[in-house]
């Protein structure tokens, strides 16, 4: 084949509202505010009411608004925050920026989020061992954590909800959104994501004026006024291009949303009958499908295969975070038996809004003429 069907597109995106975003962003430049002015507070207001949440705090990236969250509730040093192991590096590594340690427990093997069977385990073994502040679910790949049960183990143990929403954008749990279920919520807007800047961008929400309040402070150096810092600060602050993009994008999020649901039933079609386990979706979960995820025991020959046959295919991700060198002495884990297998099995098909019908039938196809080659129920 002369063509690869990519993963992900950004430039799809930027393509489709391409007439928009100039205009936004020639807008900004005329203005000559670049950071932090009317497009970031716009910005804020409107995704904030997208969710129905009260408040949303622009940073430079997820990772620091993840970082943000921990610390405008409080979390620090000597603290200890539970998460989980499959996911981006970046939740972990914003649990240390905030000063606090890591403790990962295991997936549910079938949404490849927090197991809230796990997450007690964990809390009974570690709770007079370390001091628990909060939990961060996950929601990977836009499927929803169960947050109902979730919720519940954190109420119980007086443990704050602080979501990590950077592959859930328009997600919900039971008819409520991801980013309103804790108290606070973190989102990326990563160019690959749901949502997308043209750069590293993110937001944190809450529904807490106080914890807004607070975050507005420390996200500028921790200035009350100008150059007088009223408490540590840092510098995490969302400008007004990306801003003025996210605007734009944000008004085709449920639509583009809708043609991911599409795709991912079109791909749940075409897979049936295979010996490769499709992404299920729980009850109660609304899917956005950031990723469309398979599982094989043959994943390194599947990826091998259809890559050669033109199909661009990614591993989110390869190597859990406690089997990482960096953080292998430094975080705490049990037996995460799920999240290693998972990471073995798991490949993400290519999954962006406007892949054609014609692309979607072809990665369908060739992933059938991997199994006429060889693949068998009993692989998977």
């Amino acid at each position: 084949m002369s063509f690869i069907i990519p993963q992900a597109d950004p430039k799809a995106g930027y393509l489709a509202h391409g007439r928009e975003i100039n205009a936004a962003m020639q807008a900004v430049l005329n203005s000559g505010r670049y950071i932090l002015g009317k497009q970031v507070e716009l910005f804020e207001q409107e995704f904030a009411a997208s969710l129905g949440a009260a408040y949303a705090v622009g940073t430079a990236s997820g990772t620091e608004a993840l970082e943000l969250a921990l610390r405008v509730c409080g979390i620090g040093r000597g603290d200890a925050v539970l998460t989980v192991s499959h996911t981006a590096v970046a939740t972990v590594a914003a649990i240390e920026l905030a000063g606090a340690v890591p403790i990962l427990v295991d997936i549910d093997p079938a949404t490849f989020t927090m197991d809230p069977d796990c997450l007690q385990e964990a809390v009974r073994f570690f709770k007079n061992k370390y001091r628990l502040k909060a939990i961060i679910p996950v929601h990977l790949y836009g499927h929803p954590a169960d947050m109902g049960k979730l919720k519940n183990i954190a109420d119980k143990n007086k443990l704050s909800i602080i979501e990590d929403c950077a592959q859930s954008h328009g997600a919900a749990f039971n008819g409520r959104n991801t980013g309103t279920w804790g108290r606070a919520a973190a989102f990326s807007f990563y160019p690959t994501k749901n949502l997308s800047a043209l750069g590293d961008a993110g937001t944190l929400v809450t529904d807490d004026p106080a914890l807004a309040r607070r975050a507005r402070q420390i996200r500028e150096y921790g200035w009350q006024t100008r150059y007088i810092s009223r408490v540590p600060g840092m510098n995490t602050r969302l400008d007004e291009l990306q801003a003025a993009v996210l605007r734009v994008k944000l008004r085709y999020l449920k639509r583009e949303n809708a043609s991911r649901c599409r795709i991912a039933k079109k791909y749940d079609a075409l897979l049936a009958g295979l010996a490769i386990k499709p992404p299920p979706v729980m009850p109660g979960a609304g899917h956005v499908f950031h990723q469309y995820v398979i599982r094989s025991s043959r994943r390194d020959r599947l990826k091998d295969f259809i890559l050669r046959q033109g199909v661009a295919a990614a591993i989110h991700y390869p190597v859990p975070v406690h089997l990482q060198p960096a953080y292998r002495k430094r975080v705490l884990a049990g037996r995460l038996k799920n999240t290693e297998k998972a990471c073995k099995e798991i490949l993400s098909l290519p999954m962006h809004p406007y892949l054609t019908d014609k692309q979607v039938k072809y990665v369908g196809k060739v992933i059938a003429d991997f199994g006429r080659f060889g693949a068998r129920k009993r692989d998977v």
